[in-house]
C-alpha cells in the first residue's frame, strides 16, 4: 500500500526544487554553430538568443540567403543544445524525489 501523505510531501518537495531550478536556468548557456563555425548563436536556459556571431566573410549582400540559412541552422543547434542541458538540470534536481510506481513515468512531468 502506498503512503499517500509521503507521496504528497515528496511531490511538494519536488515542486519546490523544480521552481528553484527553473530560476537557475537563465544562467545556463549553450552555443550552436553552422557553416563550419562561420555563424555561432548563443542561447540561455530561458531559450532566449543572447548573441549571434557572424564571420565577416559572410557579410555580403549576394550571400544574404546563405547567411540567413546559417543563422537559422546555428540557432536551432543552440536551442537543441540548451534543451539537453535543461533536461539534465531538471533531472538532477528531481532525482530520487518521486516514488518509483510501476507504470508511472514522472520523468517528463516537469
Amino acid at each position: 500500500m502506498f503512503d499517500i501523505m509521503s507521496i504528497m510531501n515528496k511531490v511538494k518537495e519536488a515542486q519546490a526544487k523544480v521552481k528553484a531550478t527553473q530560476q537557475e536556468l537563465v544562467h545556463l548557456r549553450a552555443e550552436g554553430e553552422a557553416g563550419a563555425g562561420m555563424v555561432r548563436v548563443v542561447v540561455n536556459g530561458d531559450r532566449r538568443v543572447l548573441d549571434i556571431l557572424v564571420d565577416e566573410s559572410l557579410i555580403n549582400p549576394a550571400d544574404k540567403d546563405m547567411m540567413k540559412d546559417l543563422i537559422v541552422a546555428a540557432t536551432n543547434a543552440a536551442l537543441e543544445a540548451i534543451d539537453g542541458k535543461i533536461k539534465d538540470k531538471m533531472r538532477s534536481a528531481t532525482e530520487g524525489m518521486m516514488p518509483n510506481i510501476p507504470g508511472m513515468d514522472f520523468g517528463n512531468m516537469f
